[in-house]
């Protein structure tokens, strides 16, 4: 145990890599997560997170909806409609993003199933059964975690993992708060300590690829719809382009032996995070290295 942790130590210092890093975008909680200032729309946050991808290379993105919004908000069928006619892959998040842990087994198939028509609807041929777990909750019951597992891979689902991430959905709120706030000054301390757990998320995801093979994989990375994040996008694209890396499709990264019990989508013991991984080899992953509790105060 006293070896790993000084293996790992030493991966935590090794110097990043000049070459390209591939990592695959996914973007969770279409058409929007949470709330948006006034004066916005899903539509205009839709087309500022298109319009970052498109500058950033045409860079490739899955987009994971949840169905119900266009039920409560007529905004919602056209922000996905642009999700759609920019060419981005949709995948599935449920209906109206649930936890299989609160509702259980049938209810949260139920939830899978009655997103299908509308991607089936948006994505036409093209192939859209990815699955993103909300909350990336796979079930704390492990008979509930298989029988789901065994159902998404009879609907012929792939999972879509997550091997980076900033909690990005943590400055939902405190913008909205912000903006009814017109607090210009707390809105730019947020935007300096979204890249700083940008930028940390970066270096934290590699460390610990390093600390399990020696070398990176390609990674997936987990981000959100929202206002604050079409307004962030831009910079976090450009700063891990910056950084070296390359955007490649969810398919390509996932291809990756890593991802092999998510590929496969059955019941499996096999560890499906790099914390996860880690602690499967007796090795402690570090604590994430940015703060987001401090949000819950901002623009109270």
């Amino acid at each position: 145990m006293r070896l790993a942790l000084i293996v790992f130590a030493a991966a935590l210092c090794l110097p990043v890599a000049a070459g390209a890093q591939q990592i695959a975008i996914t973007i969770d909680d279409a058409p929007v997560h949470g709330p948006v200032p006034e004066g916005e729309t899903y539509v205009g946050v839709a087309a500022r997170m298109i319009a970052a991808l498109s500058e950033a290379g045409d860079a490739p993105a899955t987009i994971f909806i949840n169905g119900g919004s266009i039920e409560q908000n007529p905004d919602a069928a056209a922000a996905l409609d642009l999700w759609r006619a920019a060419g981005q892959a949709l995948g599935n998040h449920t209906w109206t993003h649930q936890n299989p842990n609160a509702i259980g087994a049938e209810a949260y198939e139920a939830e899978i199933l009655h997103n299908e028509p509308l991607l089936a609807l948006l994505m036409g041929e093209r192939d859209w059964r990815w699955f993103r777990y909300p909350f990336l909750a796979e079930g704390d019951d492990p008979a509930l975690r298989d029988r789901i597992r065994s159902f998404l891979d009879e609907r012929g689902y792939r999972v879509a993992s997550v091997t980076m991430s900033f909690d990005d959905w943590a400055w939902t709120q405190p913008y909205v708060r912000c903006r009814a706030q017109g607090d210009d000054a707390a809105i730019a301390r947020m935007e300096r300590a979204y890249m700083e757990a940008a930028d940390a998320a970066f270096d934290h995801s590699r460390a610990m690829a390093r600390a399990l093979y020696g070398e990176d994989i390609p990674y997936v990375l987990l981000l959100h719809t929202g206002a604050f994040h079409a307004r962030m996008l831009p910079h976090v694209l450009a700063h891990y382009r910056g950084k070296g890396a390359e955007f490649v499709s969810l398919e390509a990264a996932q291809s990756h032996p890593f991802y092999e019990a998510d590929m496969r989508v059955t019941p499996s013991d096999e560890p499906l995070y790099l914390e996860t991984a880690l602690a499967a080899r007796g090795q402690t992953a570090p604590p994430k290295p940015w703060d987001i509790a401090w949000l819950e105060t901002v623009c109270r």
